[in-house]
């Protein structure tokens, strides 16, 4: 039964996608069947993982609008045990286009339900903001892994992310958990980069993840290659916190 896995954070720049693509890949490296769910219009999933955004033929757009089926949108074995369901700037569209629509926050649900049983992990990029695009990805995953930058401002807006998410467990996913928080651009030259772990530990009741994400030059130049870090530089910081993240999420879910 294929665990499916939201990365949200509304705040832009924490290291959101960069997540989705390096961890989703890394699951695939370490031999699980993984679809990697792009729901952010800005497509940056989907070209971070070599797809062309602006080529794309059938996307999570297209999907939402029901248009196509879901097994239309795929792009299978993009690396090995790695497909993906791409999205472009279209999907900004689908705001407007769902308005009045019966269900709107389980559609991208009753399409992942017909495909789930293909994948050991199905990993959601959502949008940097608590839209009915988030909804849906919150409405369709089992957990919701959170991002935080080791900056000054790491707990501003947590805590109305952790509101949503308890919203969607009220009153559309019951079944909701937070999966955890995964420390990024972490800079270990500087206090302030501990400081805001130690802080977010103080203050959190929510699973932490032991796994580090440091601030990293070739995670940083991966996305432009539209490589992951684990194929663009095995031997990176950056890539060698991923795998390791990867590891936590498995053992996470064997127990």
């Amino acid at each position: 039964m294929g665990r499916i896995i939201a990365i949200a954070n509304q705040k832009g720049g924490v290291g959101k996608t960069t997540t989705a693509i390096n961890l989703s890949s890394s699951l695939a490296t370490l031999g699980k069947k993984v679809l990697a769910l792009d729901m952010d219009p800005q497509g940056n999933m989907t070209s971070g993982l070599s797809i062309d955004k602006m080529e794309i033929e059938n996307s999570v757009y297209d999907l939402i609008i029901g248009n196509v089926e879901i097994e239309e949108c795929l792009q299978r074995e993009v690396f090995e045990n790695l497909d993906v369901l791409p999205s472009n700037i279209d999907l900004s569209a689908a705001e407007i286009e769902l308005i009045g629509v019966e269900n709107k926050e389980y559609i991208i649900k009753s399409e992942v339900k017909k495909i789930k049983e293909n994948y050991d992990f199905i990993i959601i990029d959502c949008p940097p903001a608590l839209s009915m695009l988030t909804i849906n990805a919150m409405t369709t995953a089992d957990s919701v892994l959170v991002p935080i930058q080791c900056e000054y401002y790491a707990l501003e807006g947590l805590s109305q992310l952790i509101h949503t998410i308890e919203l969607v467990q009220e009153r559309l996913n019951p079944t909701l958990k937070i999966e955890g928080v995964v420390f990024t651009m972490y800079d270990a030259r500087t206090n302030l980069s501990l400081q805001v772990v130690e802080n977010v530990k103080d203050n959190l009741s929510q699973n932490i993840y032991k796994t580090i994400i440091p601030r990293n030059i070739r995670l940083a130049e991966a996305p432009s290659y539209g490589i992951p870090i684990n194929l663009y530089d095995p031997k990176s910081s950056g890539s060698e916190s991923y795998m390791l993240l990867a590891e936590e999420v498995i053992q996470k879910g064997e127990k």
